[in-house]
Parts: structure tokens; C-alpha cells; sequence
């Protein structure tokens, strides 16, 4: 058995983990979530299955996670942001399709969520390191 020359980084060896996201603002805050067993809190959300698009995975997503429907006429991607995910191997990146919109419900921790926190400003250093990227390059913290 040979062994390859590739290296662990060969962007054809890269695993792409596709998400969907959910970012809701009051005020300065932001939602997130901590799962159990997790140190930093996620912005709600997450893989999209195969065969789903990632407005039908948010849909999914956030009413396991957090019991309450996003209102489909209401949801607006806001863009999509790729980078190292917090406890992923090397060779894997995560890309996230983010959304906002309005919800029914009331919000609660469900399924792998451990707990839900409004993060201020000057609490976002406890968001895993895409969750602090993106919320700076979508409201310029």
C-alpha cells in the first residue's frame, strides 16, 4: 500500500459540512444556543440533510431545536459564510447558510439544546469562532 503525498489540507481532501442558520436580533443581542456537552454557544441551526434545501433545513432545524416555526414568508437569507468549525477536524469546513425571520412559538431549549442565551456585544467571545465571525461582518462589531 502506497502511502499518498497529500497533505491533510489537499482542498480536494476537504470534507464541506453544509448548515443552515438562524439569526435573530433584539436589539444589540443575539440568539444562541449551547447543545449538551458543548463550551460555546451556536447560532440555532444546523446540518442540512441530503435531498434539503437549506430554507426547508431551517424550518426543521429550529423547531427541534427550539420548539417554535419560522414563518416562511418571512425568512431572508442573509448570506453564506464558510471557515473552520469549532471542534471539527482539520480537514473538515463548515459552511452556513444564514436566515432571518419571524417565529411562532415560544422559545425553548429542545432536543440536543441545552440552554439558549441572548448574547450582548460584549458577550460574543462565548459564540464558537464562526458564530463571533459572522455576527461581526453582519453588524460590524
Amino acid at each position: 500500500m502506497r502511502e499518498s503525498s497529500h497533505s491533510s489540507t489537499d482542498p480536494a481532501l476537504i470534507k464541506v459540512i453544509e448548515t443552515a442558520n438562524w439569526i435573530l436580533r433584539d436589539g444589540e443581542n443575539i440568539l444562541s444556543v449551547r447543545s449538551h456537552g458543548r463550551d460555546r454557544f451556536y447560532l440555532p441551526g444546523g446540518k442540512i440533510d441530503p435531498g434539503e434545501t437549506a430554507r426547508e433545513a431551517i424550518k426543521r432545524e429550529i423547531n427541534e431545536e427550539l420548539g417554535v416555526k419560522l414563518v416562511p414568508g418571512t425568512l431572508r437569507q442573509l448570506g453564506t459564510f464558510a471557515g473552520q468549525g469549532h471542534n471539527q477536524p482539520d480537514d473538515a469546513i463548515i459552511r452556513m447558510t444564514c436566515f432571518t425571520g419571524t417565529y411562532t412559538g415560544t422559545l425553548a431549549p429542545a432536543s440536543e439544546i441545552a440552554e439558549l442565551r441572548w448574547l450582548s456585544p460584549r458577550d460574543r467571545h462565548l459564540l464558537a469562532p464562526m458564530g463571533q465571525k459572522i455576527t461581526a461582518a453582519l453588524f460590524d462589531i
